[in-house]
C-alpha cells in the first residue's frame, strides 16, 4: 500500500521518463506553498540544460501526460518552471480509508530486514546514572523500536561498564575502609561462592561516595594509582575476592539501574557488560598476535589503526596494558567478536555521546583490521548535551553532576504541580494521580528530547517542557485523552464510523499528515534519527 507521495512519484517520474528527462530528476515533494498545491517537482529546471530545452516547455509537456491523472484534481505551472500537483478529493479518501483499516496506519516494513543490535544506556557499575545517560537512554530506545516496526530484528544492549580501572579503584577503596572486608578479599578461595555477608553491607550510596575520593586519590598518588591498577588485573584474572566483591558491587547497581530505566520506559534484550567479553579476551589477544596486528610498545601491547590519507592522527588502540590488565577498548573489540558469533548482526549501531566518536572509529578501524565485522557494520550516532537554562550541561545547583534518579524525581514533582494547576486528576485515587504524574513526567522527558536531531544540542528547561500547551510531550497526552474522550462519547451515542468523505480543507490537511507517515519512518529510519511521537 503505497502512499500518496510515493505513487505519486512514480507517475512524475514516467512522465519525465517519456519526455526522455533522467529518472532522478524526477522528485517529487510537499508543496512549500500548501496554498497552492499539495505536492510540486522541480525536475524540469534540473532538467532544461541536460536536454537543452525551457525548463516551462518540458514542465508543460509533463503536465499534459499527468493531467489524465485521475489522483489529481489540478496540475499547474508556476514560475519558471515548478510543477504544481494537487490531491483530487476522492483520492484523499481513498488514501484516508485505507490507513484507517491498516493495522499499522500506512507505515511499510523493509523487503529485506536485517539483524540489528543498538547498544545505548553505557551505565558504569558502582555508580548511579547521571542525568548524561539520559540522552543515550532515551534516543537509542526510540532507534531500536523504530527499526523493530520496520521490521528489523533488533536487539537492545546495555553493555554496563564493569570492568575496568574503576573497578579496581573501588575494591581497593572499599578494602581501606573496612578493614574485614579486606581480610576476606584476601582470603577467599571461590569465586563463585555466595556472597558474604560483610560484602552484602556495600550500597550503591557507598559506592557513589567512595568513588569520586578514590579517582581523585589515583590521580594525585601514583602508588594509590598503581594498586587500583593491580587491583583491576587481580578481578580479570579473576583472584577469588576481588570477584566476589566485584559481583556485589554489580548487584546493588543493576538494582537502581532497572529502577531508572523502567521509569523511563527503556528496556533491554541483554543486560551484558564488559565483563561478558572478558573470556574472549586472552583468544582474541593470542588471534591478534597471530595476526600480526599486536605491537610491543613500552611494555604494552597496541593495534596500530592509523591510515594513510586521515586528515588527524588516530592514536593506536590499546589492548594489553603494562600492567597486564585488558583496556575498555579491548573490552569494546571482545564485545564485537562475541556479538559475532552470538548474533551475527548486519549492523550494530552505539549510540553514545558524540565525545566518544574518535573511541570508536579506533575500535571500529581494529575490528575491520581482525575480520571481526566488515566496513559499515558498526557505526556511531553521536548526539549533543542537554544543557540547562544557561547553554551549559546540566547540572545540579551546586554545580555537580546531577543524578537520573533526581532528574526523573524534580520532573514528577513538576508534573503533579501541573496537573494540580489544570485541575486534572483531582477525584482520582492516589495511587492513580501518582501514576500519572509519571506518565506526564516521562512524556515530558522524552518529547523534550526527541522533538530535536540527536546531533544537536538542546536547552532542558522544566517550566516550558512540562505545560499541557505548546509544543510539549504533556501536550500530546492531553490531546490524545481528548480524542479518546470523543471516541468514547460517539460510541455511547450509537455513531458508527463509516467511511470517510474528504470535502473541508481541515480533513484534507490531515490525511495528508497521515499519508506523510511512511516517508517520515523511512527518513527517520534512513537517517538513524529518533522520531517523537
Amino acid at each position: 500500500m503505497s502512499d500518496l507521495k510515493s505513487a505519486l512519484g512514480e507517475a512524475v517520474e514516467a512522465a519525465f521518463v517519456a519526455e526522455g528527462v533522467p529518472a532522478e530528476l524526477a522528485r517529487v515533494t510537499a508543496s512549500d506553498r500548501p496554498d497552492l498545491a499539495d505536492f510540486q517537482s522541480n525536475g524540469a529546471l534540473a532538467a532544461a540544460k541536460r536536454v537543452g530545452k525551457n525548463p516551462r516547455e518540458i514542465a508543460a509537456a509533463v503536465a499534459e501526460r499527468l493531467k489524465s491523472d485521475p489522483r489529481l484534481s489540478a496540475v499547474e505551472i508556476a514560475g519558471p518552471g515548478f510543477l504544481n500537483l494537487k490531491l483530487a478529493d476522492a483520492a484523499l479518501a481513498e488514501r484516508a480509508n485505507a490507513i484507517a483499516a491498516d493495522p499499522r496506519a500506512g507505515a511499510e516494513t523493509l523487503a529485506r530486514p536485517r539483524r540489528v543490535i543498538v547498544d545505548y544506556g553505557g551505565p558504569n557499575v558502582a555508580k548511579p546514572m547521571h542525568v548524561g545517560h539520559l540522552r543515550a537512554s532515551i534516543i537509542g530506545e526510540s532507534i531500536k523500536r523504530l527499526y523493530r516496526f520496520r521490521g528489523d530484528e533488533v536487539i537492545g544492549d546495555a553493555h554496563f561498564g564493569d570492568w575496568g580501572y574503576q573497578m579496581g579503584l573501588l575494591i581497593g577503596a572499599v578494602m581501606d575502609e573496612h578493614p574485614d572486608i579486606a581480610g576476606l578479599v584476601e582470603s577467599l578461595d571461590d569465586k563463585d561462592a555466595p556472597i558474604p555477608a560483610a560484602f552484602e553491607r556495600i550500597t550503591l550510596a557507598d559506592l557513589d561516595r567512595l568513588y569520586p575520593q578514590a579517582a581523585a586519590k589515583g590521580k594525585e598518588d601514583p602508588a594509590y594509582r598503581d594498586r587500583a591498577r593491580k587491583l583491576t588485573a587481580e578481578l580479570q584474572a579473576h583472584k577469588p575476592g576481588c570477584y566476589v566483591l566485584w559481583r556485589q558491587f554489580r548487584a546493588v547497581t543493576q538494582v537502581a539501574l532497572e529502577r531508572d530505566f523502567h521509569a523511563l520506559g527503556v528496556d533491554f534484550d541483554w543486560w551484558k557488560g564488559e565483563s561478558d567479553a572478558d573470556p574472549l579476551i586472552p583468544e582474541m589477544v593470542a588471534e591478534l598476535d597471530a595476526k600480526g596486528l599486536l605491537v610491543d610498545d613500552q611494555g604494552a601491547r597496541i593495534v596500530r589503526v592509523a591510515r594513510e590519507g586521515d586528515k588527524r592522527e588516530l592514536p593506536p588502540l590499546l589492548v594489553v596494558s603494562s600492567e597486564g590488565s585488558a583496556m575498555y577498548g579491548t573490552t569494546d573489540l571482545a564485545t564485537i567478536l562475541d556479538r559475532k558469533r552470538t548474533f551475527d548482526p548486519e549492523l550494530v549501531i552505539y549510540c553514545v555521546d558524540q565525545r566518544q566518536a574518535d573511541h570508536f572509529e579506533i575500535v571500529f578501524r581494529a575490528a575491520y583490521l581482525a575480520g571481526y565485522a566488515a566496513e559499515g557494520q558498526l557505526e556511531h550516532i553521536g548526539f549533543g548535551t542537554m544543557n540547562g537554562t544557561d547553554g551549559k550541561p546540566f547540572k545540579t545547583r551546586e554545580g555537580g553532576v546531577l543524578k537520573l534518579n533526581d532528574l526523573i524525581e524534580m520532573t514528577r514533582s513538576k508534573a503533579r504541580e501541573r496537573l494540580h494547576e489544570a485541575g486534572l486528576g483531582e477525584n482520582l485515587p492516589e495511587a492513580e494521580f501518582e501514576d500519572i504524574a509519571g506518565k506526564v513526567a516521562v512524556a515530558a522527558l522524552k518529547f523534550a528530547d526527541l522533538q530535536n536531531f540527536r546531533g544537536t544540542s538542546y536547552v532542558f528547561d522544566l517550566d516550558r517542557f512540562t505545560s499541557f500547551e505548546g509544543k510539549t510531550g504533556p501536550y500530546l497526552l492531553y490531546q490524545a485523552v481528548r480524542v479518546k474522550s470523543l471516541l468514547r462519547k460517539a460510541e455511547a451515542e450509537g455513531a458508527t464510523p463509516g467511511p470517510v468523505v474528504v470535502a473541508e480543507p481541515a480533513e484534507r490537511d490531515l490525511v495528508l499528515t497521515l499519508d506523510a507517515f511512511e516517508t517520515a519512518l523511512q527518513e527517520a529510519y534512513d537517517k538513524k534519527a529518533e522520531c517523537a511521537g
